[in-house]
Formats: structure tokens, C-alpha cells, sequence
């Protein structure tokens, strides 16, 4: 009589990819497919309030309704955060509930980016690179050239475009008399069509005045695919970091 069939586990490292091929859902993200908007709230660092010193920043995910699906903290240097500001070297690590990285946004220092009127494919334009999970690249999100308004595009993994992110020239005069959502529509490649809008809220005197916690946000139609919302999730720290973290760094 033969023996019981012998059935070979999958390595654990290619269980990512797997499902990957299986359901095209990066593993940990499925719970996008249910959303239609996520809110991102910087937390206050007590450190960072009291001695002025750039602190790594962490964030609270949010979804429409405030219940906690993600957290995202800063991986970077002390001497970077220091000289370097927003144009600094940097991982932001995504974990869910359970604390399992799922996501991974990364910035190279490169010097002198961040000019508007010198952004390009190639060169000068601040850049992210958006992995899901990690070691698999799914997209990047890079600042265009413009005049002065803000202009952002999505790239898949073969740096095709996606989608355009487009911001107002008032995007750095909300106060306490403007206390409105400052929008960044986000439109198809022939930015006539609004697919939904990234966007950053006052968050109250207090915290606009003495500390650099801000609160953002990115909506996007429910259909959407997947890995497009983590794509455009994944803009909103570029959003954070080259309109609104020097801004805030200044005023400390």
C-alpha cells in the first residue's frame, strides 16, 4: 500500500508573489479594494515640540469613518533630517494592525530638487518610489515642472503615466481666516476628467502654528484598482514633504 501523498509547502519568501499572481492584490492591501477615501494624520512628537529638533514622523491612517487600517512611520538619519529637511533620505514603513509591513515609500537624497521651474522626467523633480509588498515595486509619484502651482504625476512600475496631481498657487496660505481643505485634483493624463483629489486640512491653530503634525488626505473612486489607490496613497507623503514639511520647519 503506498504511503499518504506528500504535498511540498511554498517557501515562505514567494508567498507574497503568489498571491500577487493569484489575485493581483499585493498581500496586506486587500483592504483597499473597500475604501473610497484614507485620512492621514501626523502625530505631534512632544520632542520635536519641545527642542525645536526634527523628529522622524509618524502617521495614523484613517478611513472615512476614523477607524485605524494603517500606520506609517519614518525610517532616516538625525543628520539628514537636520541639514537635509524634506529633501532628506527617507523609508516610510506602512504596517496594518498587526504591525506587518505591507507598503514601503522611499525617497533618495539628490541635491537641489524640488524646483518647480526645473522638474522633469529625468532630473531635478522630487521623487518617491512606492513598493507593494516590499521588494516589488509597484509605481512612483514625481514632481512635473510648472510655473509656480504644484504639479505631480503617477507612474506604474515601467514608469508609464497614469495620473496628474495638480495644486493651487495658494496651496501654502491656509490660516487661521482660510481654514478650507486646500485641494490637489487628481485627473487622467488629459487632466480634463476629476477621478478624485488629494488634500490637506487645517488641523487648528494650535497644531498649524507649533508644529509640523499636519493631516491629509486622498479620495478616489471605489472601483479604482488596488495597487492604483496604494500608487496615490503613496503620493500623499510626497505631497507632505515637498509643500508642507520645509513650510513648517520654518516657522519652528
Amino acid at each position: 500500500m503506498s504511503g499518504p501523498v506528500q504535498t511540498q509547502q511554498p517557501a515562505q519568501g514567494n508567498i507574497g508573489e503568489q498571491w500577487m499572481n493569484m489575485s493581483g492584490v499585493p498581500p496586506g492591501l486587500d483592504y483597499l479594494a473597500s475604501l473610497d477615501q484614507m485620512i492621514v494624520k501626523q502625530r505631534v512628537e512632544l520632542m520635536e515640540l519641545l527642542t525645536g529638533c526634527e523628529m522622524r514622523n509618524k502617521y495614523d491612517v484613517l478611513n472615512s469613518v476614523g477607524q485605524q487600517c494603517y500606520f506609517a512611520e519614518e525610517e532616516s538619519e538625525c543628520c539628514n533630517r537636520i541639514c537635509c529637511g524634506p529633501m532628506r533620505e527617507y523609508v516610510m514603513h506602512i504596517t496594518d494592525n498587526t504591525q506587518q509591513e505591507v507598503m514601503r515609500i522611499s525617497h533618495d537624497f539628490v541635491c537641489c530638487v524640488g524646483c518647480c521651474w526645473c522638474a522633469t522626467d529625468s532630473s531635478c523633480g522630487y521623487e518617491v518610489k512606492i513598493e507593494a509588498p516590499v521588494g516589488n515595486i509597484i509605481g512612483y509619484a514625481k514632481q512635473q515642472s510648472s510655473k509656480w502651482k504644484p504639479h505631480i504625476r503617477v507612474f506604474d512600475a515601467n514608469r508609464q503615466p497614469m495620473y496628474a496631481i495638480r495644486g493651487p498657487c495658494c496651496w501654502g496660505c491656509q490660516n487661521i481666516c482660510c481654514t478650507d481643505d486646500i485641494d490637489f485634483p487628481i485627473t487622467d493624463l488629459t487632466e480634463q476628467n476629476v477621478l478624485g483629489r488629494m488634500f490637506k486640512r487645517w488641523a487648528g491653530c494650535g497644531r498649524e502654528m507649533f508644529t509640523d503634525a499636519d493631516t491629509f488626505g486622498v479620495t478616489f473612486p471605489m472601483d479604482m484598482a488596488v495597487t492604483s489607490k496604494a500608487l496615490l496613497f503613496g503620493g500623499l507623503f510626497l505631497v507632505d514633504f515637498l509643500y508642507y514639511e520645509q513650510q513648517k520647519n520654518n516657522n519652528n
